[in-house]
């Protein structure tokens, strides 16, 4: 899961500041790695590195990032991406100079790595699927505009459709993407699926409407654009440094299915993603918790709903409600502690649970508690958490999985571990209950996950990528191979030599 960003803004603007507030406010999305590329007339700038945005930019770095467009990415750790080599946004210089930001996954990285080699003779640098999808994609400019006379004023929006739709058929898995064409404009566009989120935004300078496209809605409020709306799947978005925007739909065959977990944990409460919002999904989807515990757990006696912060919170809040049982915050978080879901290698996510959480003892002293958490993964941080509310003195342990059990590997961009390493893999609700030493165990319905998306938004959306609770693939081509071979890659084992 990654972040990305692009802003045009009027002619003699600087961006880097807008693109830098930006990713601040995405940096839930990544914490690995930054980088922002901006553009003039004529050259390009760029800052790229491992790090938070805070710490990859200082003040120096910023006074040259020149320019009045921009984009930026901020990436999270995924398997085979540690080096400051794959920190995005990318670059190309052939044709007429493209860089490019990439949130999600392709499933046929290989192929298109071939492909380029033998068809394109374009070799890329790195393993990185979004150095071969910029590559991919600068390579089909270069066939649009092959023969063609007038350098730069000879690319028109026709050419980059075009390249966009070539990109379709080619590419598989989940793309959102912005690209910087040097000099000329802004492209960003959605797989075919609308597996990952993108959204637009506007701001009126003079004469001259200013543009953003980023990941989630809540960019557009923070660093002061008007929201628009969801850039549509298949759909290619063009801003020209003139101001003028185009778009068209370049797949002949849409069907949407964003990704479900987006709603689940990744995305943050304040943003709206195709039409529905975050916060009521979560809120919902305590409601939904709520009714399972009624019809369950008719004599359950619990005393308080306590959150596990942060992405807990707003469904233990609609469970409290709807049971009619106190809502208390009983754990305190680090703020200063990554989110431990996105941190690689076991060890050190071990590590950052005990860092992470502390508990306010008399939430828990003598009391039947019941945990609302968004998922449960591994189990480990589970664990940890109900034993810390033992320790504090809780007489019954109940805990609440705001998801259903995580069963299998996510390709379209979550870098979840191997199936083996899944806490439900295998195992029946007791025994998931009994590892992580709880008194019960309340998973969320499937069916109502996905009533509880639907239902939160003005334009539902029932169709939902939900792979990794159900198995499936909703691009198709995904073999028992191809899962194997990613799942080898996601082991914490491989992941603690990468980084020994």
């Amino acid at each position: 899961m990654c972040g990305i960003i692009g802003i045009v803004r009027a002619p003699g603007s600087q961006v880097s500041t807008s693109v830098y507030d930006g990713l601040i406010v995405l940096q839930h999305r990544g914490q690995d790695a930054a980088g922002i590329v901006t553009s003039d007339s004529d050259n390009i700038c760029h800052r790229r590195a491992n790090g938070l945005v805070r710490d990859v930019f200082l003040e120096r770095h910023m006074e040259k990032l020149i320019g009045s467009m921009g984009i930026g990415h901020v990436r999270y750790p995924t398997a085979g991406s540690n080096s400051s080599s794959e920190a995005q946004p990318f670059y190309t210089n052939t044709p007429f100079g493209v860089s490019l930001a990439h949130n999600g996954n392709l499933n046929n990285t290989t192929d298109i790595i071939s492909g380029l080699l033998e068809y394109d003779h374009r070799r890329i640098n790195t393993s990185s699927d979004s150095e071969a999808l910029l590559n991919l994609f600068a390579a089909e400019i270069q066939r649009s505009v092959n023969g063609r006379p007038g350098g730069m004023d000879a690319l028109g929006e026709d050419d980059i459709f075009r390249a966009v739709e070539r990109t379709h058929l080619r590419a598989d898995g989940s793309y959102s993407v912005v690209c910087l064409i040097t000099g000329w404009g802004m492209v960003a566009f959605r797989d075919p699926h609308g597996i990952r989120p993108l959204f637009m935004g506007k701001r009126e300078a003079g004469s001259f409407t200013e543009r953003l496209v980023s990941s989630e809605s809540v960019v557009c409020q923070s660093i002061g654009f008007e929201m628009d709306r969801d850039i549509d799947p298949g759909e290619a978005v063009i801003v020209k440094m003139d101001g003028r925007t185009i778009s068209k739909n370049c797949h002949p065959k849409i069907t949407h299915t964003p990704c479900v977990f987006e709603h689940v944990y990744f995305a943050r409460p304040d943003s709206v993603i195709d039409g529905i919002s975050v916060h009521k999904a979560r809120l919902r989807m305590g409601e939904s918790l709520a009714k399972r515990i009624t019809n369950s757990l008719q004599e359950h006696e619990i005393d308080a709903v306590i959150p596990v912060p942060d992405s807990g919170r707003i469904a233990a809040l609609g469970l409290s409600s709807a049971l009619g049982i106190p809502y208390r915050e009983g754990f305190v978080k680090n703020r200063y502690i990554g989110r431990t879901f996105i941190m690689p290698g076991q060890k050190m996510r071990k590590d950052s649970v005990r860092k992470k959480l502390n508990t306010i003892d008399s939430e828990f002293e003598g009391k039947i508690v019941l945990i609302v958490d968004d998922s449960i993964v591994r189990g480990n941080t589970s664990k940890r958490i109900v034993q810390m509310a033992r320790d504090a003195g809780a007489s019954r342990v109940l805990f609440a999985s705001s998801s259903p059990p995580i069963i299998h590997p996510n390709v379209y961009g979550i870098d979840m571990p191997a199936r083996k390493e899944y806490i439900a893999h295998g195992k029946t609700n007791e025994e998931i209950c009994d590892s992580i030493g709880a008194d019960r165990l309340i998973y969320q319905e499937l069916e109502d996950l996905v009533e509880a998306c639907t239902g939160a938004g003005e334009n539902s959306q029932a169709d939902f990528d939900c792979s990794c609770f159900n198995g499936v693939y909703v691009t198709g081509g995904v073999t028992e191979e191809y899962l194997s071979r990613v799942e080898q890659m996601r082991s914490d084992s491989e992941k603690e030599q990468a980084s020994a």
